[in-house]
């Protein structure tokens, strides 16, 4: 196939899909990860995409946040496989905490029916769970950030110290070993660490792609969290070094 014909394919993808794995493509169009690889750094250069680990991504994740319907995009079954798992963690009458990203705003419609309190700086959150009958819903409060449709602040983090969360959900833009846990911005980073403090079970949701990344703003080391859930396709040293920090892994 001509690199041009390959080069349109992958375009396609990212623009349909909002990602592309190099072992997926390569598979697809029938040549070597080596030659996607290529194709992708040629690509990026042109200013089409954006690489990621082990794919791409399109140009737009590379300024700041994306928006969240841009984010429910990408790697939407992962996502959907990722809060399944999640939701059958939680118990009844427990309290939780749900974040603002698109991986944790995807565990609603597999929340339990039993009674729950849920505690969130969601918008969305907030709107798909308003009136839910065995939901006692509890909003942060705080100052409204458009972009990722959440509330965050000092008034947020005040709201958190009257609650003992049994359990936290959210993810981040990467996870990496030695630095650990990233967001793109500062003020998502910092409301995120204060959550981790009164949280028992501090559970990340986070795809294969995120798994070895590194964002702006480190919020957390990887020994701060209780739970790691994920893809399948994650870097298996990575979990392997997780595990040895007493971090359940679960993949999805």
């Amino acid at each position: 196939m001509l690199a041009a014909k390959r080069h349109n394919q992958i375009m396609q993808q990212v623009q349909e899909a909002g990602s592309v794995r190099t072992k997926d493509v390569a598979a697809q169009l029938n040549v070597s990860d080596e030659t996607i690889r290529k194709d992708l750094e040629l690509l990026e250069q042109k200013g089409l995409l954006l690489r990621s680990h082990g794919g791409a991504v399109p140009p737009k994740s590379s300024n700041g946040d994306l928006s969240m319907m841009e984010r429910q995009l990408i790697n939407r079954e992962a996502k959907n496989a990722i809060a399944r798992a999640a939701a059958k963690r939680i118990q009844p009458n427990e309290t939780i905490f749900i974040d603002a990203s698109s991986t944790a705003l995807t565990m609603i419609p597999h929340l339990p029916e039993y009674p729950l309190t849920v505690i969130t700086n969601s918008h969305d959150v907030m709107g798909v769970l308003g009136g839910a009958a065995n939901i006692d819903l509890i909003c942060t409060g705080g100052l409204f950030e458009p972009r990722s449709r959440s509330l965050i602040g000092l008034a947020a983090e005040r709201t958190l110290r009257g609650y003992n969360i049994h359990r936290m959900f959210f993810s981040g833009s990467g996870l990496d070993l030695k630095r650990g846990i990233s967001e793109r911005n500062s003020r998502q980073a910092a409301f995120k660490e204060r959550v981790i403090e009164y949280a028992e079970d501090v559970c990340m949701l986070a795809d294969d792609s995120k798994i070895g990344e590194r964002s702006s703003f480190f919020y957390a080391q990887c020994s701060d969290l209780t739970t790691l859930i994920t893809t399948k396709k994650a870097d298996p040293e990575i979990l392997d070094a997780l595990r040895k920090l007493e971090i359940q892994i679960i993949t999805a």
